[in-house]
């Protein structure tokens, strides 16, 4: 089990860092570097997370972190692809002889941190796996700390790390680009887009849809009207306000969001 659960306070943090994450100007040029990079081998950061059902931009970011895209290292730990691991985890993967190719062993990673188990690929899902893959060392001990391990290279992130395991210093700075850094420059540059969230209501910490399609009137408390109304505030969107979620509005969500309303038909 987790040490930390993904709540709503957590994913909203998320949402907010992300959002408001700036990259050190004088870290662009190699960031630059970095996302080119990423992009070359996109075709093998695909091969494996089609597989899996992970987003290839999340495998490429622990990439970057773990071996500084280096294909002839184990996804893991960095450890060369000549043997099985030795730094923890150790002795991976289990089955087959080294030397391994770099998409077997990064198959094995992946799939030891259950993340072909992980449905939510949503931007908080996301970072959430991101700063789990590292451990919550930073969250749990020296939480006046955002992880460089998600961080770095941003106004997020200024100093503090471990410089070994369990060894801690108040004044180090991360070196490394933070994998959550890439992710907003890629974003920046139209090469992700991240899968979209569905609108939820939250009562007594359950969660709800909060609008489902509906050629009906539904219930006001459901947000129907509030959710025309929006929708009616941006550009090229005309939608009748009259409470019922029905195919312009599922339409103009689409057209917002990329998906349609749940319960639409067309997404059968």
């Amino acid at each position: 089990m987790p040490l930390i659960n993904l709540t709503n306070p957590l994913r909203d943090e998320y949402r907010r860092l992300f959002d408001t994450c700036q990259i050190n100007p004088s870290k662009l040029s190699y960031i630059e570097n970095i996302i080119s990079t990423i992009l070359q081998y996109k075709p093998r950061y695909e091969t494996v997370g089609n597989k899996l059902k992970i987003p290839w931009y999340f495998i490429a970011a622990i990439h970057n972190m773990e071996s500084s895209m280096n294909f002839s290292r184990h996804l893991h730990n960095g450890d060369p692809l000549t043997a099985r691991t030795t730094h923890v985890p150790a002795g991976r993967p289990k089955d087959g002889a080294p030397p391994f190719t770099w998409e077997v062993s990064a198959e094995d990673a992946l799939k030891l941190k259950n993340l072909h188990q992980w449905t939510d690929w949503t931007l908080p899902g996301i970072l959430y796996k991101i700063e789990e893959y590292n451990g919550w060392g930073y969250r749990r001990s020296h939480p006046q700390v955002l992880s460089p391990y998600l961080w770095s290279f941003s106004n997020h992130y200024s100093k503090g790390k471990y410089v070994a395991d369990g060894r801690w210093s108040d004044t180090a700075v991360s070196q490394q680009c933070g994998a959550v850094v890439i992710l907003r420059r890629l974003a920046e540059k139209g090469a992700v887009a991240f899968k979209a969230e569905p609108a939820v209501i939250h009562t007594d910490d359950v969660e709800k849809p909060l609008i489902r399609y509906s050629n009906k009137k539904i219930d006001p408390a459901c947000g129907t009207v509030e959710l025309q109304t929006f929708l009616n505030k941006l550009p090229g969107i005309y939608v009748n306000v009259d409470g019922c979620p029905g195919d312009k509005t599922s339409e103009a969500f689409k057209k917002v969001t990329g998906y349609y309303l749940k319960g639409d038909p067309r997404l059968d």
